[in-house]
């Protein structure tokens, strides 16, 4: 069963679909199971997240450590917000699909699209910016759960006990999860950025997947910032 069917989409845009989807998942391979991901920013800042929670047993008061987690906290509410306000908008795009398709059929730029297609193509943006949201608001139950677990860390006298130990190292790991699906988030909303290439064509799509994926790419194994967080 063809769920797509040529006479909707016209081959060259599943195609593009195709690359868009198959490049997210490549990517998404690469950065999390692939060998290469030991080298990335994302596996160096862990190793910090370990080094945090470790040190944070010598601290008398971790004040500092609650501050860190409330910025934690806060920068992902600002994105679960932002998520849903940009798929507010997508929706009221949707809403007035005539509308929209009346002002494109004006534009000098030659876009060619059906009312089926766009539709098709704004229910796509739709569902990223929900997976995004769900994202980024499990990333902030689970910086919640983080800040409970700070507060529950052993007193600074007991830090080389087994239990401290241990104690931090789940932290590390909690924050390091909470970690993972907030950067989920976050590249479901750079590739939302190429998905919107689709709407001026198949071509302009298969461009900006591969361009947003070259440059996520180099900021994970190839940034200033990772040159910097690196061990010399």
């Amino acid at each position: 069963m063809n769920f797509l069917p040529t006479n909707i989409l016209p081959v060259l845009d599943l195609v593009a679909l195709g690359l868009f989807i198959a490049t997210w998942g490549v990517y998404a391979l690469m950065v999390e199971w692939s060998q290469s991901r030991k080298s990335s920013l994302n596996a160096l800042m862990n190793g910090y997240r370990d080094v945090w929670m470790s040190r944070m047993l010598g601290r008398e008061q971790r004040m500092v450590d609650t501050q860190i987690v409330g910025s934690l906290q806060n920068g992902t509410a600002f994105f679960a917000s932002t998520s849903l306000i940009a798929l507010g908008a997508v929706l009221t795009v949707l809403r007035a699909t005539d509308e929209v398709l009346n002002v494109i059929a004006t534009l000098p730029i030659g876009i060619q699209t059906t009312r089926e297609q766009w539709e098709i193509k704004v229910i796509g943006l739709a569902i990223i910016f929900v997976y995004a949201f769900f994202k980024f608001a499990w990333a902030y139950r689970l910086f919640n759960y983080l800040a409970i677990m700070v507060g529950a860390t052993p007193d600074q006298s007991e830090k080389d006990t087994p239990e401290a130990k241990s104690h931090a190292a789940r932290a590390g790991r909690l924050c390091a999860s909470a970690g993972r699906h907030f950067n989920h988030g976050q590249r479901a909303f750079f590739f939302a950025l190429g998905y919107l290439g689709w709407f001026l064509g198949p071509v302009p799509f298969m461009v900006s997947t591969l361009a947003v994926t070259v440059v996520m790419w180099q900021r994970q194994f190839a940034s200033d910032s990772r040159r910097a967080v690196q061990e010399p």
